[in-house]
């Protein structure tokens, strides 16, 4: 299985000096989660820049997924499971007692595999957010739904339909919609649960280069099963097996020289 190397040299795509600081941060110390008596992650620690693209791969159950839900704790809404460890989020523990959930998800968006508009209308849908949080007048949700959109490379293809239904959009549309509600929120990081995986590639392409474009941003953290994609458009990638982290690096030293057998194994196609 032939991989292409990332667009950008290895030292174009490490994220520069001025984005130490910046909100968007992870870190994962000792995390292990279950779903009752089944241990689905084992002491993950894990490091995620802020304002760069991140890339989680692995075969199916291998925990990659459960980690990301882990980021916004959206694994907490599952009855039975539990965890140890800590994920935190510009140093502050996701799952402490001060962390307010909905603010968590605020600060954390999250795009899923399928997309999931609400059955309204495009500018409903992306103005959800901000009118949840208090955003009241038109103006000012005039041009959060605008920038948003304009942010998830959409607005010149919906501009003249906001007030018809987002179920009409197609569904590369669709997902992109779906990012742009989540970037109403003016999220800090950006997850994305194989985003791509039941689009086309032409609409593959336009998510791809909209998180190339997003990453100076916001940190994204992307799940895919795809690893051209992961190649394509991530700074570092984490391999994942059997609920353990195996290793994780810039993107190009990951697919021309990984140092786990078990990372080349999966990345040249013996096993996955």
């Amino acid at each position: 299985m032939t991989v292409p190397a990332p667009r950008l040299s290895t030292a174009d795509r490490t994220p520069s000096q001025d984005t130490v600081g910046a909100l968007g941060s992870i870190e994962a110390a000792d995390y292990s989660f279950w779903y009752g008596a089944k241990q689905a992650l084992h002491q993950v620690s894990l490091q995620i820049p802020a304002r760069s693209v991140t890339a989680f791969i692995g075969p199916s159950g291998c925990g990659k997924s459960t980690f990301l839900r882990s980021i916004n704790r959206m694994n907490a809404l599952i009855p039975d499971t539990r965890h140890e460890g800590a994920i935190r989020l510009d140093g502050e523990d996701v799952n402490g007692t001060s962390m307010d959930v909905v603010q968590l998800r605020q600060r954390i968006g999250m795009v899923f595999q399928r997309w999931n508009p609400f059955p309204r209308s495009v500018y409903d849908n992306v103005a959800y957010g901000p009118r949840i949080n208090g955003t009241g007048s038109r103006q000012e949700l005039d041009a959060a739904v605008e920038s948003s959109l304009r942010r998830a490379a959409l607005w010149d293809e919906v501009k003249d339909r906001l007030r018809d239904s987002a179920l009409g959009l197609s569904g590369g549309q669709q997902q992109r919609l779906c990012i742009a509600r989540a970037l109403a929120n003016q999220p800090e990081v950006l997850l994305l649960d194989e985003p791509c995986s039941a689009l086309d590639p032409i609409a593959t392409q336009k998510i791809e280069e909209l998180l190339y474009e997003l990453k100076s941003e916001i940190t994204i953290v992307i799940v895919t099963h795809n690893l051209q994609q992961a190649a394509r458009v991530s700074d570092r990638t984490a391999f994942f097996y059997m609920g353990r982290l195996i290793e994780v690096d810039a993107t190009q030293s990951m697919f021309t020289s990984p140092r786990e057998e078990r990372t080349e194994a999966y990345i040249t196609g013996r096993f996955g």
